[in-house]
């Protein structure tokens, strides 16, 4: 018998996406897992089209009233955690995990014990040549930027800055108690909980083959100069922090 396993998927208004994130996750090669979709209190018809899905695991949908990514994700990882789960998985609910995503995060779990990192590539239905070829410069430059930042190095951390992306990670349930979980707060998230990680171990690996189709909405909501700002930890200026 595996591990036991939960992939959590946070969603916010989703009803149109979130229907392509689920035929993904029913597609895995590894389907030896729990689903849990959070709704954080969404308007539109995100939780109907859940309640509606069918899958060759179990899928359990629970709604988070407070604001913000990073409450749906906690809420969702403790809920999970105090059913059982060992191992825990997240990807977004405008995300496409690809056919191995489970099984290379599952992996990848076994050889670290820790935390998990893959892969994000650009979704090939939101932007054309041009779009998908600007989202990997910004990641590339991100990660660089991360690197060199001086606030990631030093501080007690036990593991070197890599950017990784919380819509494609996975973690076991004893390292996200340990450091404290994720912020309870609305975007970014990621920096402070992979800092979190840092400090608490160095047991952090990155699967390639834990590949995930990002979205690139935010390119169209921010702008090609606004997205690169955000990526480059300038903030969101007067956008919101989750375009929706």
């Amino acid at each position: 018998m595996s591990t036991p396993l939960w992939v959590i998927v946070p969603a916010y208004n989703e009803a149109a996406r979130i229907g392509a994130t689920l035929a993904a996750l029913a597609a895995q090669t590894d389907t030896d897992f729990t689903l849990l979709v959070v709704d954080n209190g969404s308007t539109d018809t995100t939780g109907e089209v859940v309640r509606r899905f069918r899958a060759p695991f179990p899928v359990h949908l629970l709604v988070e009233r407070e604001k913000g990514v990073g409450c749906a994700v906690d809420t969702g990882f403790r809920h999970a955690i105090a059913a059982g789960a060992v191992h825990l998985a997240r990807t977004d609910a405008d995300c496409l995990p690809a056919p191995g995503w489970v099984a290379a995060a599952r992996a990848a779990l076994r050889r670290s014990d820790g935390l998990a990192c893959g892969r994000i590539t650009a979704r090939r239905d939101e932007h054309g040549p041009f779009g998908r070829a600007f989202f990997r410069l910004l990641v590339v430059l991100a990660a660089s930027f991360g690197r060199l930042r001086p606030a990631h190095a030093g501080g007690g951390y036990q593991a070197p800055y890599r950017m990784h992306a919380g819509n494609n990670m996975a973690i076991t349930a004893a390292l996200y108690e340990a450091c404290g979980g994720m912020p309870r707060r609305p975007s970014p998230t990621d920096r402070t909980f992979l800092n979190r990680v840092r400090r608490t171990t160095p047991a952090i690996v990155h699967s390639r083959h834990m590949v995930v189709a990002n979205s690139t909405r935010r390119i169209k909501a921010y702008g090609v100069v606004g997205t690169a700002k955000w990526y480059l930890d300038k903030g969101s200026g007067t956008r919101t922090a989750d375009p929706r």
